[in-house]
């Protein structure tokens, strides 16, 4: 488990630097909309393709540290070992669920690349942004299933 963590920390990390650059880019384009009536063609593009790669980013150091909502209305009085059964097989569906979404981001990441595809103002390929995404979705996939097999432990401490 400590070298998934490493790699989603780095995820996590990736994604906060993409999102930051994001917001940069976003503010210069705000002050010269507003001060010198110039913005950043696209910047409205970057920001939707960096979203949805920051997402995917996030997802592994969200899984690890079990971040996910977890509505435990009707097992609030479940004993601890059903609620650990149930938690395990949440795992488990949760990194089939990334697994499929990996597959299907690599299909579609494919067929954007042997179609060209790009956005509409800038012409940034599509695929470097599915190319971006699956990796992490693996990677959460894995998380996932590791936790399923050895129940939530991160660093030492048990939740």
């Amino acid at each position: 488990m400590r070298v998934l963590e490493k790699l989603a920390k780095l995820c996590a990390i990736l994604a906060g630097v993409l999102l930051t650059t994001i917001t940069l880019i976003t503010c210069v384009s705000l002050i010269g909309r507003n001060l010198f009536g110039a913005t950043l063609a696209g910047d409205f593009e970057l920001t939707g393709v960096a979203a949805g790669a920051a997402i995917a980013l996030f997802m592994p150091w969200c899984q690890l540290r079990r971040g996910n909502i977890i509505v435990d209305f009707f097992t609030a009085k479940a004993s601890e070992r059903t609620n650990a059964g149930l938690d395990r097989a949440g795992a488990l569906l949760l990194a089939a669920m990334m697994a499929l979404l990996a597959w299907r981001a690599t299909l579609g990441g494919l067929n954007a690349y042997d179609t060209n595809s790009g956005t509409m103002m800038l012409g940034f390929p599509e695929w470097v942004v599915y190319a971006a995404m699956v990796p992490p979705l693996v990677l959460t996939a894995v998380i996932g299933l590791a936790q399923s097999v050895r129940g939530f432990t991160v660093e030492g401490v048990t939740e």
